[in-house]
C-alpha cells in the first residue's frame, strides 16, 4: 500500500514541473508575446486587454484562493463520509485531462488555454489535499518521514523522466516523424504526456489505497462550515502560544515569496532573460537543474540546521533569498542567469522543508496534528494568492516584471524580522531543537 501510495507522486509530479515550472510558461510567452520586442506583450482575454505573463499569474492566484476556500469544507466532508478517494479521483481526472485539453491550445486560443491551465492548477492542488492525508494512515509515525521521502524521490524520478522525453520531442521532431514545420506541436505533445502519464499512473494508487477511512471524524458543526470551525480552533490555540503566532506571521510572508517566485520564475526568465525562440531549450534545461541543485540544497540546510538550529538556518536562507531579488532585479545576461538559478536551487527546496519541520517543532501536544496543519496549507495558499495577485497587478502598474522582483523582496525582508520576532520569544529550554 506504502508503495502504491508513492507512486501518486510518480504519476502527479509530471504536471509540476513541465506545466508549471518549464514548458508550458515558455510556450504560453512565446505564443503570446509581442513580435517587437520593446513593446509590452498584451493579450485579449474576453475583451479584457491585458499583459500576457500578468493573466496567468492572476488566474493562480484565483485557483490558490478557490484551494484555500474549498479545502476546508471537502476535508470536512471526506472526513466526515470517510470518501476521501473519491475526491482525490475526482481532481486528478479534472487535472490530468486538463492537461490533455492543453494540447489543442494553439495562439488563437488564449481564452481556452488559461481556462484549462487553471483547471490542471486546481485538479493537482486540491487532490494533493487528499493525498497527504492518507500518509498518517497508512504509516506509523516512525515510518512516515521515509515514506514522504520516499514519494517525494519517486516524483522527482518521474518528472524528470518525462521532462526529457519531452524535450527531445521538442528539439528533435524529426525523429517522431512530427517535422511538419509547426512548432507549436512538440509543446503541445507534451501536455498531451503530461495528462495521460498522470491519469494512468494514479490509476496504481486509486486501485490499492483504501475507499473509505476506519473511523469517521464527528462533526461539530455543520459539514459545509465544519472545516472553518477546526481552523478557527487552530487559530485560538496558537494565540495562547507565542512562539507558534509570530512564526505562523513568519511563516506567511516568507511564503508570499518563495512560492510566488517558484511560479513566476519560468515566465520571468522566458520574457527577460531567454526572450528568442532558439533560447527555449537552454530555460528548460535550467529550470531542470535547478531541480537537481535543490535536492543537494536541501540535504545542506538540513546538516546546517543540526549545527545552528532551524530558525538561524531559515534566517540565513532568507538574505540569500534577498540577495538573490536584488541579484534578479539586475540581471541581464544568461550566463548571470546560470549562476543566480543554481543559487535558487540552493535555498528553494531547503527552505520548504525547514519551514514545515519548524513548524511541527513549535506545535502543541495534541492528538488533531491534520487541523494544525490543514491551517498551514491554508495560510501558504493565501500567501500565494496574495504574491501572485501583487506580482501580476505591479507588472500591470509598470509594466515591468522586474519591479514584481522588489515587492517580493519586501516580503523576504519582512519574513526576516518576523522570524527574528520569533526567536525572541522561543525559549531555549523548551524549544531546544530549533537552536544549536
Amino acid at each position: 500500500m506504502q508503495n502504491a501510495w508513492a507512486m501518486y507522486d510518480w504519476a502527479n509530479s509530471t504536471y509540476n514541473l513541465v506545466i508549471t515550472s518549464t514548458i508550458f510558461p515558455a510556450y504560453y510567452v512565446a505564443v503570446t508575446s509581442s513580435k517587437i520586442p520593446s513593446e509590452l506583450s498584451y493579450v485579449n482575454f474576453f475583451g479584457i486587454k491585458i499583459i500576457n505573463t500578468a493573466l496567468q499569474n492572476y488566474a493562480l492566484a484565483i485557483v490558490f484562493f478557490l484551494v484555500a476556500l474549498m479545502s476546508p469544507i471537502m476535508s470536512s466532508i471526506a472526513d466526515y463520509r470517510g470518501n476521501k478517494k473519491a475526491f482525490m479521483r475526482t481532481f486528478t481526472t479534472i487535472g490530468s485531462l486538463s492537461c490533455v485539453a492543453l494540447f489543442f491550445f494553439t495562439p488563437e486560443k488564449i481564452e481556452y488555454g488559461i481556462i484549462f491551465f487553471s483547471l490542471a492548477a486546481l485538479g493537482f492542488w486540491n487532490s494533493l489535499v487528499f493525498y497527504n492525508s492518507y500518509l498518517p494512515e497508512i504509516a506509523t509515525p516512525e515510518e512516515r518521514d521515509g515514506l514522504s521521502a520516499k514519494g517525494f524521490a519517486m516524483g522527482y524520478i518521474g518528472s524528470v523522466l518525462l521532462q526529457l522525453i519531452c524535450f527531445v520531442i521538442i528539439l528533435q521532431p524529426g525523429w517522431f516523424g512530427l517535422d511538419n514545420g509547426d512548432k507549436t506541436l512538440g509543446p503541445r505533445i507534451s501536455f498531451l504526456l503530461v495528462g495521460l502519464w498522470w491519469f494512468g499512473f494514479s490509476q496504481i494508487p486509486f486501485r490499492v489505497l483504501p475507499s473509505n477511512t476506519a473511523i469517521n471524524k464527528k462533526l461539530k458543526k455543520h459539514i459545509l462550515v465544519n472545516g472553518f470551525h477546526e481552523l478557527q480552533l487552530v487559530w485560538k490555540q496558537a494565540k495562547h502560544i507565542p512562539a507558534l503566532k509570530r512564526y505562523l506571521l513568519a511563516f506567511f510572508l516568507l511564503s508570499v515569496g518563495v512560492q510566488t517566485v517558484m511560479l513566476v520564475a519560468a515566465g520571468y526568465s522566458k520574457k527577460q532573460i531567454f526572450p528568442k525562440d532558439e533560447d527555449e531549450p537552454k530555460l528548460i534545461l535550467t529550470i531542470l537543474l535547478i531541480q537537481v541543485v535543490a535536492i543537494f540544497g536541501a540535504i545542506a540546510l538540513s546538516k546546517l540546521s543540526k549545527k545552528i538550529g532551524n530558525i538561524p538556518t531559515m534566517l540565513f536562507g532568507i538574505v540569500v533569498w534577498v540577495a538573490i531579488c536584488i541579484w534578479g532585479y539586475f540581471i541581464t545576461s544568461q550566463t548571470e542567469f546560470y549562476i543566480l538559478a543554481a543559487c535558487v536551487g540552493l535555498v528553494m527546496g531547503g527552505i520548504q522543508s525547514m519551514s514545515r519541520s519548524t513548524y511541527a517543532k513549535l506545535l502543541p501536544p495534541t492528538s488533531d496534528n491534520t487541523s494544525f496543519f490543514s491551517f498551514y496549507d491554508v495560510t501558504e495558499k493565501i500567501a500565494l494568492t496574495i504574491g501572485l495577485f501583487l506580482f501580476a497587478y505591479n507588472e500591470e502598474l509598470t509594466g515591468s516584471m522586474r519591479n514584481s522582483i522588489l515587492v517580493l523582496m519586501v516580503f523576504f525582508i519582512l519574513s526576516f524580522f518576523a522570524l527574528l520576532y520569533t526567536k525572541a520569544v522561543v525559549t531555549r529550554e523548551k524549544y531546544a531543537s530549533l537552536f544549536h
